[in-house]
């Protein structure tokens, strides 16, 4: 039997099968583990060397070294979390819905619109849910911006600026890794900020009249695809905006931030990770003090974003158990896919 803290008085264990056990996939295991009324019963990785390893580390879980192996002979589950490279996460999804699975889909939800959309046709067919994991959306300056908005403190918006200065090198894109490829890893914008876009979608609605340009620094010999871009829209709900985006910096991460001009006021959410509101001047209203953010994630000598994924897997196990409304909507995550293909058709 897998290790699971109980459930609460009455209600079963949502089980969950994990497929990609790297540093994000092995993240969700351990987090389901710790997760009330979530049981991990199996772990899906073509690395048979890490058998041995994740034996000892979750004690008990079956380990299959393919997704087809699993949904033929494996432990019965109702979550399939992908955490494969990008480039699997459409193909797998589908397979786990096809077996009669929910699904939990790390960032991106896939490479194309197209897959994407096949992706909610099928659930909507197996009468499965779909998440997708967009974990800024979690951090406290995220949902109290969105609160502001919700609110209209600002009245209309003049202008949303994001800025997202990251550091991935040598360290990060090694030779023959799947990152850094086209096909696979799909471009800076799949695999490190799409999560920005989403919180910029989630916020302020959907964008129109894209512009984009895009220069490769100093990733010539690491990746196939820019490490630098610059993107302004329009916001269909009004105002317009920038997207400023850098893998090229120099050693480690400088900053993720958000800011916005406003009718009746501005304010402004930076640090490292958008953990923190820098700014806050509005007519007639006070920040309001917040909880702290999560640390970033880490990943040895590099860091993502904010570690949120406890609340997207709380999140699953309350909208499985109940059918309650899901804050990472898949239909938003195909928005994002959608917004990133539109940039990208543009090189």
């Amino acid at each position: 039997m897998s290790i699971s803290l109980p459930a609460e008085a009455g209600q079963p264990a949502v089980r969950f099968a994990i497929c990609g056990v790297g540093h994000i996939g092995r993240r969700h295991a351990a987090l389901v583990q710790r997760q009330p009324g979530a049981q991990l019963t199996a772990l899906i990785d073509t690395r048979a060397e890490l058998g041995p390893e994740l034996a000892a580390e979750f004690a008990g879980v079956s380990f299959f070294t393919s997704l087809e192996d699993y949904l033929t002979h494996g432990p019965a589950a109702d979550v399939l979390t992908v955490a494969t490279p990008n480039y699997l996460h459409a193909s797998q999804a589908i397979a786990g819905l096809q077996s009669g699975l929910h699904v939990l889909v790390e960032k991106p939800l896939a490479l194309r619109t197209a897959d994407a959309e096949q992706i909610l046709a099928t659930a909507a067919q197996a009468d499965r849910l779909v998440f997708g994991v967009m974990q800024n959306r979690y951090s406290p300056p995220a949902v109290w911006l969105k609160q502001v908005m919700e609110e209209n403190r600002l009245g209309g918006i003049f202008m949303v600026q994001i800025n997202c200065f990251w550091n991935r090198d040598a360290r990060y894109y090694r030779p023959g890794d799947w990152r850094g490829t086209r096909a696979q890893d799909g471009g800076t914008l799949f695999t490190q900020f799409s999560h920005f876009i989403d919180l910029l979608y989630w916020v302020f609605g959907d964008v129109t009249n894209l512009q984009a340009r895009f220069h490769d620094f100093n990733h010539q010999h690491l990746t196939e695809f820019e490490d630098s871009g610059l993107i302004t829209f329009d916001l269909v709900g009004g105002g317009n905006g920038t997207l400023h985006y850098s893998t090229a910096v120099w050693d480690r991460n400088l900053e993720s931030s958000l800011t916005v001009i406003g009718e009746h006021g501005s304010l402004r959410i930076g640090g490292q990770y958008m953990d923190k509101v820098e700014h806050c001047h509005i007519r007639d209203y006070e920040c309001p003090p917040l909880l702290p953010t999560n640390p970033a994630n880490h990943y040895g000598f590099y860091q993502g974003s904010a570690a949120n994924h406890v609340q997207a897997i709380a999140e699953v196990v309350d909208a499985v158990r109940s059918g309650s409304s899901v804050e990472t909507n898949a239909r938003q995550g195909v928005k994002v896919v959608e917004i990133i293909e539109q940039i990208y058709k543009m090189k």
